[in-house]
């Protein structure tokens, strides 16, 4: 059975960091891929600068082409929203009956955790692939047996710093990889 983490997110757009973290659980864990799963637009947050849910998808995509052990899926696009961690491991454990799936996250996700929907039935039922984000721990789920704490490397890359950046004309080409930047530009995503 093939083991799937899950890293979730809007990746707006994919940088670097997404890409090492993804990298590093792809090759230092026992997880034999890493799936972005790109979230359609948050209802809680401000879509300013958010991309529409297919040109994230697509920079996604580009970006990780090459990569036989990185993949993508636009599965919560096509869910009820807000779409929930829950459903989303339910639906793909359902289609994908041969893999094993497990969720990607940082230390900082613990602070909030209870108040995910079935949070209970996640740690029951899958493994959780956790990275460390300054300033923060596990706190009470420290020692559970379903969370698994690896020393990843800590990656101070934000998409908003790159968004910044692009609207104030500077050259981020370092901050991406080469096709994900040369899709930004010709687009001229995020200059206004």
């Amino acid at each position: 059975m093939k083991k799937i983490g899950l890293f979730f997110g809007s990746f707006n757009p994919i940088h670097n960091g997404h890409l090492i973290l993804a990298n590093f659980m792809s090759e230092f864990t026992n997880l034999d891929e890493v799936w972005f799963v790109v979230s359609p637009h948050n209802p809680l947050k401000e879509q300013t600068s958010l991309l529409a849910d297919y040109h994230r998808l697509s920079l996604v995509r580009i970006a990780v082409e090459d990569h036989p052990t990185l993949g993508v899926t636009d599965i919560e696009f096509k869910m009820a929203r807000p779409s929930y961690t829950i459903d989303t491991l339910t639906w793909l454990s359902e289609k994908y009956p041969e893999r094993k799936f497990s969720v990607i996250c940082g230390t900082d996700v613990f602070q909030g955790f209870k108040k995910w929907k079935n949070y209970q039935q996640i740690l029951n039922q899958h493994s959780m692939y956790v990275y460390p984000r300054p300033g923060f721990g596990l706190g009470e789920f420290k020692n559970h047996p379903s969370i698994h704490l690896y020393k990843a490397p800590l990656m101070e890359i934000s998409a908003s710093f790159i968004r910044k950046g692009i609207k104030q004309k500077k050259d981020m080409s370092f901050w991406m990889p080469k096709n994900v930047h040369d899709y930004l530009i010709e687009m001229h995503f995020y200059e206004q």
